[in-house]
């Protein structure tokens, strides 16, 4: 049995991060959330009470570790905010991208592989891993989405200021000179605006066991 790697990218709220649950698994992964990463980075600054410096970005990104990924607070909406903003330095991207192929990389032998979702996994940080998906869906669609699990939270938001916000932050993510937001051209693009979360798993184990044909899959 080879070593799988599957990278899966997209923008906030496309679903990549339920898909990478569940193919991890299937296919009995290690699974790392990346995007978690650049929100514990932005919870740490956001703890020093006051305007923060590079430096300070730079201090949080090299002093993480996988414990932090656990803070609840991580999920926050101010936090996904500030982890566009503090992702914009090159240094706090070199500190991650050595963290995520470390992750990937650690007891190989415990794993049949790794499944890493995010933002620019499999265009900068993994990109000879075999099987790459990007995982898409319109704005109108990811507010909805968004606004539904706030409300199930007791959150009260409007439809219109959460897509204004997936607006802008695609725009950020999409323009920033360092691992701008876009897929890896062998990458598998999965819209999921008119797809349920069956139909997308589904579409995801076709690509990826074309990749690993011998790949094992968890029994039902």
């Amino acid at each position: 049995m080879a070593f799988m790697v599957i990278t899966i990218d997209g923008p906030a709220g496309a679903g990549k991060g339920t898909l990478a649950s569940r193919l991890a698994q299937i296919y009995h992964l290690k699974y790392l959330d990346t995007g978690l990463l650049y929100r514990a980075v932005a919870f740490k600054v956001s703890q020093l009470r006051k305007p923060f410096k590079k430096q300070d970005v730079v201090s949080a990104a090299s002093s993480l570790t996988l414990k932090d990924l656990k803070n609840p607070s991580l999920r926050e909406e101010q936090i996904g905010n500030l982890a566009s903003e503090v992702s914009i330095y090159p240094e706090v991207r070199r500190c991650l991208l050595d963290f995520q192929r470390n992750f990937v990389q650690k007891d190989l032998s415990k794993s049949q592989g790794a499944v890493l979702d995010g933002r620019d996994i499999g265009l900068i940080v993994l990109p000879e891993a075999p099987c790459k998906i990007f995982v898409t869906a319109s704005p109108e669609v990811r507010a909805e989405r968004r606004l539904k699990q706030l409300h199930q939270k007791g959150i009260d938001c409007i439809y219109e200021v959460i897509l204004e916000d997936i607006k802008l932050r695609d725009a950020r993510d999409r323009n920033r000179e360092i691992s701008p937001l876009r897929p890896a051209d062998d990458a598998f693009i999965l819209d999921t605006s008119e797809l349920g979360i069956e139909e997308v798993i589904e579409k995801a184990c076709f690509f990826v066991d074309s990749k690993y044909p011998q790949a094992k899959k968890k029994a039902e």
